[in-house]
């Protein structure tokens, strides 16, 4: 016998409970996890619609009072199954619960009351609407004559309109309501979260023929039997954007829908008024600045298949289209693709598996590909197609890289280099833009000194040691600490410390420095409300500013055609962050930063100023030698053993309860070595998380590294059933995270 845990209808109950019914013998062999059913609900046993998230050859209760499913709704496989199906595999390969997993890939749970615009509408012939405004106005109704007479040049009012403009009041309007002449309507409308009226419809560009050979290569691709996802690796202004407008074209021609991940809000101004302009009225938006009803009116236009392409981040990937034809996924290499939430999944994961579902293609693309994923286009897993030359063949910008610890010896210990200080008068002097950032971004707690360049590293993680505020330095994979140092340990000077300065300081240093200039920020504390991105990224396309200052999200996917200087104030801050990817991260940004100066037909320039001039990461950013940077980072990962050059899983623990928390992850650490002996998995720590406490709620994590993923995942799954039978666990919040 086999028993189906079903979760009635979605759009009508919460998420938060199944209910197990018996399956019958004749649909055993049938019934699958998403399948969507008929049951038996309630007292009065009324048919619903649910959906099997669990199958299962025990009962959860006594099978003499459980019901049986009647039917599998088979003729029509419906969106939601193959959401509830892709739930499913998210659920067993991130290792969340099902509830978290269903509120991730259905993220409208509750319907949001629909948006309604009222009208008046004439209800009789012209001749008869003629003899009545008459006899009002005779009767000096003057006010409903008014109305009348309105009505007679337009049919139909907006009702909002007429009591604002007409001077109409529900006392006006109510009696013609009652006698018949006129009516009062009411349609619903969707809250748009982008007008797109204002932006001119433009035609495709003729593409290169660099680009058209690259565009053959991925349609043959998907003439194969079965087609590999393609990545897209070309330099920074090589044209990829143009390749997927011309792919999109065509899933739109086949009557297919398509998706397309960005990876930040900051690059939906120019993307959605591109899409736009393509593709008209087919496209939508999604962001988390969204109201829930415009999300809501979203979701519901892409389920009703009013819309063709939905735009948006990762959450995007989930939208209900019933013909998904194409995923594409622009900037594959960025970190908010990747989910901090259980489950913490990563798009691109997940995006394989639904197109793969759905027999739909997925298109990824990226200057700087993720070295995850170019491993698996040079291992023959995905299609590699290279764009190695600049859109008509434009020339990359000259990069300089300056030594900040020679600025510091010359006694400039300003956080503008006399190179960078130069290059932006110049651009001044002509009137062209320039773009300054500060790679600061969540690197805030390490140590380095500004003489040597030295940053202080873990002696066993080769990681830097993050600054607590009790004085100690620890390292948050091992757990090793040590107190705070006064002098350099590497060459004694006294000036060694964290980095201080914000976009802020170097806004007010460039106001100070260059008073004539008009300088725009844009940060975490400029970006906070509605449509701030748009507001800022628009003035600055429009040249109402000369120079744009700000964090990470600056350099990101932009296309500005007057900017031909890009300086990079601390290149080398994120080197010395704690994570094994800081290398690869900092190597990612410079080049997508470099790649801002001279899109246009002005010839660009790029200043990267650094203590760590040499590092391979940098070198390689300023030549724009993507093949080099992969060949020096894959070499310290396979050392390392560090994805992708192996497997890495992370088990992180949360409770309010400091002791129960040490307790817990000492129990799992054992029991994890207990079953992975004969593996010869890595087990490193457990230690804290690199915030060790948030909220008086403490966070440990423990690391697993091992060459095999079925090997984390066995793992993985023991330990789960490990967590569940042990009840010392319940006041611990424990995640699973592949990382």
């Amino acid at each position: 016998m086999i028993y189906a845990d079903i979760i009635v209808d979605i759009s009508h109950e919460k998420l938060d409970r199944s209910f197990q019914y018996r399956v019958p013998k004749e649909l055993e062999a049938e019934i699958q996890l998403g399948m969507v059913v008929t049951i038996p609900f309630g007292n009065g046993n009324h048919e619903r619609k649910g959906y099997v998230i669990g199958l299962s050859d025990k009962p959860a209760f006594d099978i003499s009072k459980m019901k049986e499913l009647h039917g599998i709704c088979s003729s029509e496989e419906t969106t939601e199954e193959r959401l509830i199906a892709l739930a499913v595999w998210m659920k067993n390969r991130y290792g969340s619960t099902m509830v978290q997993a269903l509120k991730t890939v259905l993220p409208v749970r509750e319907k949001v009351k629909a948006k309604e615009k009222r009208y008046i509408v004439l209800n009789m012939d012209v001749a008869a609407a003629e003899q009545l405004a008459a006899e009002l106005e005779s009767g000096r109704c003057k006010a409903r004559a008014r109305l009348v007479r309105a009505l007679l040049k337009e049919k139909k009012l907006d009702y909002t309109k007429a009591s604002r403009e007409l001077g109409m009041t529900a006392s006006v309007i109510r009696p013609l309501v009652d006698q018949g002449a006129v009516l009062v309507t009411q349609d619903e409308v969707y809250r748009m979260p982008v007008d797109g009226s204002d932006i001119p419809r433009e035609q495709l560009s003729m593409l290169t023929e660099t680009q058209k050979a690259a565009l053959l290569q991925i349609q043959e691709e998907w003439k194969q039997e079965t087609p590999r996802p393609v990545l897209i690796h070309g330099v920074t202004g090589s044209g990829k954007t143009q390749i997927y407008m011309k792919l999109i074209q065509q899933a739109v021609n086949e009557e297919k829908q398509v998706i397309v991940l960005i990876p930040e809000i900051a690059l939906t101004y120019q993307t959605v008024r591109r899409f736009y302009g393509w593709f008209g009225d087919k496209v939508s938006v999604l962001n988390s600045r969204l109201s829930q009803g415009e999300r809501y009116d979203q979701f519901k236009r892409a389920k009703r298949g009013e819309i063709q392409i939905m735009v948006g981040p990762r959450s995007a990937l989930f939208t209900p289209f019933s013909r998904l034809g194409l995923i594409i996924i622009d900037e594959e290499h960025e970190q908010t693709y990747k989910s901090e939430n259980s489950p913490r999944y990563h798009a691109r994961e997940t995006a394989e598996y639904r197109a793969q579902m759905e027999n739909a293609h997925l298109v990824m693309g990226s200057a700087t590909p993720s070295l995850e994923a170019y491993t698996k286009a040079k291992d023959g897993e995905y299609r590699l197609v290279k764009l190695e030359a600049r859109y008509e063949d434009r020339p990359l910008p000259e990069v300089t890289v300056v030594d900040l610890r020679e600025e510091l010896k010359n006694g400039n210990r300003s956080i503008l280099s006399r190179s960078l200080k130069t290059a932006v008068e110049r651009r001044l002097e002509r009137g062209e833009q320039s773009v300054l950032f500060l790679n600061r971004r969540g690197y805030a707690g390490f140590v380095s000194c500004r003489s040597c360049g030295e940053a202080l590293k873990c002696p066993h993680c080769d990681v830097a040691l993050t600054e607590h505020n009790n004085g100690k330095l620890v390292c948050h994979y091992c757990g090793y600490e040590q107190p705070r140092v006064e002098k350099c340990p590497m060459c004694g000077s006294p000036y060694i410390g964290g980095f201080k300065a914000g976009t802020q300081q170097i806004e007010q240093v460039l106001r100070k420095t260059f008073p004539k200039a008009r300088v725009l920020r844009m940060d975490y504390d400029t970006t906070r409300t509605k449509g701030s991105y748009e507001k800022i990224l628009s003035s600055f396309a429009e040249h109402k500013a000369d120079i744009l200052v700000g964090t990470q999200m600056i350099v990101k996917g932009h296309d500005f055609p007057d900017v031909t200087l890009v300086g990079a104030i601390a290149a080398d801050l994120s080197l010395n962050v704690a994570d094994y990817r800081c290398a690869e991260r900092t190597f990612q940004l410079l080049t997508q930063a470099v790649g801002r100066s001279g899109r246009g037909r002005k010839a660009g320039e790029a200043i990267i100023q650094s203590y760590h001039p040499d590092h391979y990461s940098i070198q390689a950013a300023a030549k724009q030698d993507y093949e080099a940077f992969y060949q020096e980072e894959m070499a310290y990962r396979m050392l390392m053993d560090y994805p992708p050059a192996a497997h890495m899983l992370s088990v992180l623990a949360s409770g309010e309860d400091e002791k129960l928390l040490e307790q817990g992850m000492d129990y799992l650490a054992k029991f994890v070595e207990r079953i992975s002996g004969k593996y010869r998995v890595h087990v490193i720590g457990p230690a804290y998380a690199s915030v060790g406490k948030v909220n008086d709620i403490y966070r440990k994590v423990l690391y697993l590294k091992h060459k095999d993923e079925r090997v984390l995942q066995d793992i993985k799954n023991k330990t789960e059933k490990y967590i569940e039978v042990n009840s010392g666990f319940r006041k611990l919040y424990i995640q699973f995270d592949y990382t």
